[in-house]
């Protein structure tokens, strides 16, 4: 037999399925209770059900909720060690697994209170940027009792349901660092249904003792894994025996099996190419999971509000971070907040201009404006264009140029509206389609590997709320220059990468006198070569310093003149030239970066970029140089740092 429980007006009522058609029970009784009076008496009631049902119903007219909307307690087990092995892997660690897996069978206690229908909509846990799911089935136990055997394990065992762990993939790597069990990550949601299918029932699908059940997931229709429920490597009489040791297990207690294998997100991402991860589950992507011979689950993903914070302790073993202050002069005074640059023309800056701290620009002409990037997450792009409505009120925002890829530039696009144009580079706009994930960038909050990169990632990452992110791609592209008309105004746009980046734009505003040169300016802190050659930035610089604006605005640190790029270009011309001594001296380029006298540029903010900017030249130098990853690079920083203070 088929069970659900649906909403109806008189409260929720339990029914039989029949074909396409509920035979119901009288109001007031609960499927918990029916399962308390074991396997013949359900099946004794439903019976009766199905001859003289209270109503019948159609199946697709009913809202079914949790066939057991409030279990007594819900296990959830990891019966499939290929799903362990898959999740080691995509982190970067190895697929062999520890004793400890082979010895018992590994369960946590989910919330009851968090158990959903199976079309309801499913809430993101607030705070996660990495929301996912878990195909999985749940067995329900119909008799009580503890210390069973395997044997008498099975047969307690009254029913199935298709059991779906959401899981916030984010805060539960941060918390298995605590190493004391799952928490936050694990209690967003569960969802079980449609049906309770009685284990008669199932018998048919059953191979070599096991349930033996074809089981898909889908992401907007898009497969994303299938397997077998025949893969179990714990069955779940050895779970729930294992489990009610010295424990009274109730009726109604749900035990899930743990992923099939390949049937969640987390599976398919690898730290090696993290770019190619197809994202984690965003707003209003539907989920849907299919389990032979126990229907089809399909529900709608909400995203949730921010939590209430809950403020960090200092760690009494660990010196704090030292005071940052960006030393460099600025024409305009370098607080957070909307400067005006005269003529209609204005600066968003973000003090220290570290990473992330990025600036924008805002262009007014008659009715409409031009938005110079947006920023590195969307509560600051609302701040930011919250502050900016006394201007946009008059004269609305139709464009939009982001100077480059970096997600501190385009990470709020998704916060303007429709008809707004957003126009970047060819090559921006390729990165943009082919980079990282916005939701990824959250990795660098909870990544543990060694003290001082985690520490590192975590003290430059963790202001940013990487959550909630739909990267909007460009609608309009150029190569190397563009006029775009404002209103009243004239606009130029000139590509002048590679630089920082694969495409650096940057907006000439002649008749103010004011250039906006994204990251190809770094002011009072330290520019990074992601791209290069360096070359074509010091390049750059000239071609800059040529337009003759008085006023720059970099895209970190405060609004600057031409001196700024002079002191940009020759930062560069000097780590290049250090840089070409100790590759002619035969040094590598770690023991290039660890040598290398700064000067007067080791007073500049994040001075640690010099390990990245010398793998660049060295890269220019021999093309065999290896070629490193973002995230190793970023490791290279954080220990260079901790070696020279």
């Amino acid at each position: 037999m088929r069970w659900v429980t649906y909403k109806s007006e008189r409260g929720d009522r339990v029914g039989v399925v029949s074909g396409e058609t509920v035979h119901a029970l009288p109001p007031g009784i609960r499927l918990i209770d029916l399962i308390r009076h074991g396997t013949d008496a359900l099946h004794a009631v439903g019976e009766k059900a199905l001859r003289t049902p209270d109503e019948v119903v159609r199946l697709d007219e009913l809202t079914l909720r949790a066939p057991i909307p409030e279990p007594p307690a819900i296990r959830d087990c990891l019966c499939f060690l290929d799903h362990m092995r898959n999740c080691q892997e995509a982190m970067g660690a190895p697929r062999t697994l520890k004793d400890a897996w082979y010895r018992i069978p590994a369960f946590y206690f989910a919330a009851p209170s968090t158990v959903l229908g199976p079309y309801e909509d499913a809430p993101t846990a607030p705070g996660s940027a990495w929301q996912d799911f878990e195909l999985e089935i749940g067995a329900v136990i119909g008799r009580g009792g503890k210390d069973f055997t395997v044997a008498q394990a099975e047969e307690a065992i009254i029913g199935y349901t298709i059991f779906n762990d959401w899981s916030a993939r984010d805060l539960q790597a941060l918390e298995a660092q605590l190493a004391i069990g799952q928490g936050k990550g694990k209690d967003s949601g569960i969802t079980l249904g449609p049906y309770l299918v009685t284990a008669d029932e199932l018998e048919p699908y059953r191979r070599d003792g096991r349930l033996s059940l074809e089981a898909a997931a889908l992401v907007n229709d898009e497969v994303i894994g299938s397997g077998s429920t025949g893969a179990m490597d714990w069955s779940f009489a050895e779970v729930i025996s294992y489990a009610s040791r010295g424990v009274e297990l109730q009726p109604g207690d749900v035990f899930g099996s743990g992923t099939v294998p390949t049937c969640t997100l987390i599976e398919h991402m690898t730290m090696a190419d993290p770019k190619a991860f197809r994202s984690w589950l965003e707003e209003g992507d539907v989920v849907t999971l299919r389990v032979q011979g126990l229907g089809e689950t399909r529900q709608t993903v909400r995203r949730t509000p921010a939590p209430h914070p809950v403020a960090e302790r200092p760690n009494p073993d660990r010196e704090p971070p030292a005071p940052r202050v960006n030393r460099a002069a600025a024409l305009v005074p370098y607080t957070k907040g909307l400067h005006d640059l005269g003529k209609d023309v204005w600066a968003w800056t973000l003090p220290d201009g570290g990473l992330g701290w990025s600036n924008a620009g805002l262009i007014a002409g008659a009715g409409a404006s031009l938005l110079v990037d947006t920023l590195f997450d969307l509560p600051l792009t609302r701040e930011m264009l919250a502050a900016m409505r006394p201007i946009t009120d008059r004269a609305p925002i139709t464009h939009v140029l982001n100077t480059h890829e970096n997600g501190d530039h385009i990470y709020g696009n998704q916060l303007l509206g429709e008809a707004v144009r957003i126009i970047t580079a060819k090559h921006t706009a390729e990165e943009m389609a082919h980079g990282l994930a916005p939701a990824l960038m959250a990795l660098t909050q909870v990544l543990d590997v060694d003290p001082v990169t985690s520490r590192y990632l975590r003290e430059r990452f963790a202001p940013f709320d990487f959550s909630g992110i739909r990267l909007r791609q460009p609608d309009e592209t150029f190569d190397r220059e563009l006029t775009v008309h404002v209103g009243d105004r004239e606009l130029r746009m000139l590509n002048l990468g590679p630089a920082h980046t694969a495409a650096d734009s940057v907006v000439h505003v002649p008749d103010a006198g004011v250039l906006f040169a994204g990251d190809l300016l770094f002011i009072g802190c330290t520019p990074i070569v992601w791209s290069g050659p360096i070359a074509n930035w010091i390049a750059a610089c000239d071609t800059m310093i040529g337009l003759d604006a008085p006023t720059i605005v970099p895209g970190h640190g405060p609004v600057t003149d031409p001196d700024g790029v002079r002191a940009v270009r020759a930062y560069l011309e000097y780590v290049s030239a250090q840089a070409d001594i100790a590759h002619a001296r035969g040094l590598s380029f770690q023991e290039a970066a660890l040598t290398i006298d700064l000067g007067e540029y080791a007073t500049w903010l994040d001075s640690e970029r010099a390990v990245v900017n010398v793998y660049q030249r060295y890269r220019e130098l021999d093309p065999a140089t290896p070629s490193m990853g973002e995230l190793e690079l970023f490791g290279l920083q954080a220990h260079w740092l901790a070696r020279r203070g």
